[in-house]
């Protein structure tokens, strides 16, 4: 690439050292100067260091957000995540509101097997007593995504997932003001507007952003609004010392259309069964960075932030087999359920990146420590009102469960890379995590004795990962990490009148274990990967159904094993200056057992033993091309998930609720056009599940009901982006 700009360099030059040469007899002809530029590509890998972490031999992947040819505006993770395998996408709540994905076999709902993040900050709601991300960014404000799987978990907490982190995209430097506007219109009643302003005035620099959106939903009663804001303010008080503060806020509320069964779905997928049912997360996080690279080998980070805000709902929570209907005494619905959790959670991490040669080489040194307080405060089972609006008012005053979970815990970690030669490392490391969650409050049906009031939290975690460069461009890499899941708050308490909990509850334990082969060969690039995965003491639910009342029994269910493969390839062509083609594929299949487990069903013990992981398919697989020709893009995308089960028993016939039985397999075509009209100016055009296939993607047995939530079928969206 280098020889052929520097050759194109030469040819335009050559009219220069000419000048003064005199003219001979042949005839010569000045040729334009020829600059050949490939874009960059929209999957990478992070750097072995980078921003104070390690992340040598790690698998990872980092999605350049603004070079896809994707539904930004309804974030649709399949394929905004599409060229990275084994990402699981649980479609549930919405047009573009949040995105529930996981990897490797994980449960997806609102990624809480993830440490997700926003510009390195922690985002999950609570780490102990409610992992998920309420907190949900606009896609167009994002710059790139990045994602590390479970190997990397010393690093910033103990997920068996790893780490999701939303990266926002940088302010404008080159001037004190500049503005982009996103407009878009699509199937459904979308509408949506983001706005995002950045500059630098003298050692400030900014990026503050705001978006809108509206959808009336693929169901009915599935209408939505999504309001989200952030700002950020950088501050460069000397070349070795930045500042940055940031506020983002998120907040959405989504009319719940119901679950079906499966007769209801096979008869009209798009109906819904509940008219009264409401679901509002209010969402702030605040945070505080400094970086110092007081030398240019030793950086020093410290970083302050905060989850603040609620999750509401409002529901007639009953399976869908009990009618929503007035009541021919009382001539009113019935009264609805209350729930809402406020999130008081705080962190605050000290890191040092110390870098230092040893053989000859330059090794690297990442230590820190890390403090949470947390304080989650869970009211639910509310009386509400009767009415059909969203109302989280109390007609009787008090809780039916109103409990405290306050956390507190510490951490220590150190990472230490070896570079042993100049094609080989090895990082070792180990996390220690030791806390404590106490449990404070009343239950109006539950003896608050029976449960565990104090849960003790404290792991020695270890890891090892190594990397070994093969060439310029082709590397192998293989780890192991140990990581754990808190007892959370759902498993402790049931979470509504058809779950109860075991009282003997005991954290999950287990590793991630990885090795792989990666590199690129001319326009050839390739990432493929084995694993295995040991989830011991796992939490799970087992839905018994009886006389059409369906019971969740929250218990540790067993030890489960998925060994897997993954395999992204990737071929680009260039046959002209202004004709770029690429096709890939990205293929995981799993295998996803207990290892062993039993469970009650009815009057008797079943072996778990053998029986297939629940919401586990063997097989996703996304395959797509693009093709760009200047300033036009376009690209199709087929995505193919086999069939899973609901429930460790491995059901196959559905139960009437529609809550447990088999989720069959489905493959969606998408269509995605870009065209960037100038420097200023893009168009996109997208066509969503082009063959309008009726599915869904999983049988939740909690919120946001038991039974089958359909996706959403054929959609289409454009949108206008301007700068200025």
């Amino acid at each position: 690439m280098k020889k052929m700009l520097l050759f194109g360099a030469l040819l335009g030059a050559l009219p220069l050292f000419s000048q003064n040469t005199p003219a001979d007899s042949t005839l010569t002809k000045t040729l334009k100067q020829v600059m050949i530029a490939r874009q960059k590509s929209n999957l990478e890998r992070l750097p072995d260091i980078k921003d104070g972490y390690l992340w040598s031999g790690k698998k990872n992947e980092v999605i350049n957000v603004q070079g896809l040819d994707a539904n930004l505006t309804e974030r649709v993770p399949r394929q905004i995540f599409a060229k990275i395998p084994g990402v699981f996408v649980y479609d549930m709540d919405g047009t573009g509101n949040q995105i529930s994905i996981s990897t490797r076999g994980l449960d997806p709902h609102r990624g809480w097997e993830f440490n997700i993040r926003a510009n390195g900050v922690i985002t999950n709601s609570d780490m102990y007593g409610y992992p998920a991300s309420h907190f949900s960014l606009p896609m167009e404000a994002i710059d790139r995504v990045e994602l590390v799987r479970g190997t990397g978990a010393l690093q910033y907490g103990a997920q068996f997932g790893g780490m999701l982190n939303y990266v926002m995209r940088k302010p404008d430097t080159t001037r004190a003001f500049s503005l982009e506007t996103v407009n878009a219109l699509g199937s459904y009643g979308v509408l949506s507007n983001y706005i995002g302003a950045s500059g630098k005035i003298g050692k400030f620099s900014y990026f503050i952003y705001a978006n809108r959106r509206v959808a009336s939903g693929y169901r009915a009663n599935s209408d939505s609004k999504f309001g989200a804001e952030a700002l950020v303010l950088n501050y460069e008080a000397s070349p070795k010392l930045k500042f940055n503060f940031t506020l983002g806020h998120s907040n959405y509320r989504i009319h719940l259309a119901g679950m079906l069964n499966d007769s209801m779905f096979r008869e009209n997928p798009r109906q819904a069964s509940r008219s009264r049912n409401y679901y509002s997360p209010d969402i702030y996080v605040p945070s505080f960075t400094s970086t110092w690279n007081f030398r240019p080998t030793t950086q020093l980070k410290w970083t302050v932030s905060a989850v603040l805000g609620s999750r509401n709902s409002v529901m007639f929570d009953k399976p869908v087999t009990t009618v929503d209907k007035i009541d021919p005494v009382t001539l009113q619905y019935a009264n609805r359920q209350v729930d809402i959790d406020q999130f008081n959670s705080y962190t605050t991490e000290l890191r040092l990146l110390q870098q230092y040669v040893f053989l000859r080489e330059i090794s690297a040194l990442s230590a820190g420590v890390q403090y949470i307080n947390n304080d989650l405060h869970r009211q639910q089972l509310g009386k509400g009102t009767t009415g059909s609006d969203f109302n989280l008012s109390l007609v009787t005053p008090g809780f039916g469960r109103d409990m405290h979970l306050k956390t507190q815990n510490i951490a220590f970690f150190v990472e230490n890379k070896f570079q042993l030669s100049s094609k080989w490392s090895l990082t070792p490391g180990i996390r220690v995590e030791s806390g404590v969650s106490n449990l404070t409050g009343k239950i109006s049906y539950y003896n608050s004795d029976s449960l565990k009031t104090s849960i003790t939290h404290r792991f020695p975690l270890l890891g090892l990962n190594s990397t070994y460069q093969l060439g310029a461009a082709q590397s192998v890499y293989a780890g192991w990490s140990q990581a754990y899941r808190p007892v959370i708050f759902k498993d402790i308490i049931p979470g509504s009148v058809y779950e109860y909990t075991d009282k003997n509850l005991k954290d999950a334990f287990g590793y991630n274990l990885e090795f792989g082969y990666r590199g690129a060969a001319g326009n050839f690039r390739w990432d493929l990967s084995g694993f295995e995965m040991r989830y011991n003491n796992r939490l799970g639910s087992v839905a018994v159904e009886q006389n059409g009342t369906v019971t969740i029994f929250r218990t540790n269910i067993g030890d489960s094993r998925t060994r897997g493969l993954e395999a992204f390839a990737e071929y680009s062509w260039y046959p002209s200056e202004n004709l770029r083609l690429n096709v890939f594929t990205s293929t995981s299949y799993f295998n996803a057992v207990y290892v062993k487990g039993n469970i009650r069903s009815g009057n008797e013990n079943k072996s778990l033993a053998g029986k297939k992981l629940e919401g586990v398919p063997n097989w996703i697989v996304r395959n797509g091309a693009n093709v760009r020709y200047k300033k036009l893009s376009g690209s199709v995308l087929y995505s193919y998930t086999s069939e899973s089960y609901a429930d460790p028993l491995n059901t196959v016939k559905p139960s009437p609720s529609g809550s447990i039985g088999k989720v069959p397999g489905y493959g969606i075509l998408d269509l995605n056009f870009t065209f960037l009209a100038s420097a200023r100016l893009t168009f996109r055009f997208n066509v969503g599940n082009v063959l309008n296939k009726q599915y869904f993607t999983k049988r939740p047995t909690f919120y946001p009901g038991p039974g089958i939530w359909p996706s959403d079928g054929r959609s289409l969206n454009f949108s206008v982006g301007l700068r200025l």
